[in-house]
């Protein structure tokens, strides 16, 4: 079954007929588990965390759990804010990243988290995923 941000919203905000708050604004537990896909269709995992950056309040990265056997396995990804589009006909988020790419790109394990504070990293990542980095 898939996970939206329909299906984990548990106080009727994306109802039908509601103005709701989204699209434009969203709120961040219905878009944990999210499935993400790219243009190929191909499903490229689901978000775990949110990373906010919090001198601007905006968040920086989504991270992406992709492979592994019932979260046994998981690599993680820190996919830039900038990087995804949410698809609303879909109800999903897509990466215009080839799956057979994204097997090769910055990644970790669940228990060694990077420190994503890094300028170094941080430069590495945007230039993986092709979105501007303005590092301080």
């Amino acid at each position: 079954m898939s996970s939206n941000y329909i299906t984990r919203d548990n106080f009727g905000m994306y109802a039908e007929g509601s103005s709701g708050p989204g699209p434009s604004l969203m709120g961040a537990n219905t878009l944990l588990g999210n499935d993400v896909y790219n243009r190929d269709n191909e499903d490229l995992g689901d978000i775990k965390e949110f990373m906010i950056d919090m001198a601007s309040g905006k968040v920086a990265y989504a991270v992406l759990s992709f492979g592994g056997l019932l979260g046994m396995g998981d690599k993680l990804f820190a996919v830039p804010w900038a990087a995804l589009t949410l698809d609303t006909a879909n109800k999903r988020f897509t990466l215009n990243v080839p799956k057979a790419t994204l097997k090769d790109a910055p990644g970790f394990n669940k228990d060694r988290w990077p420190s994503m504070s890094d300028r170094t990293w941080a430069a590495g990542v945007h230039k993986f995923y092709g979105t501007p980095y303005v590092g301080e």
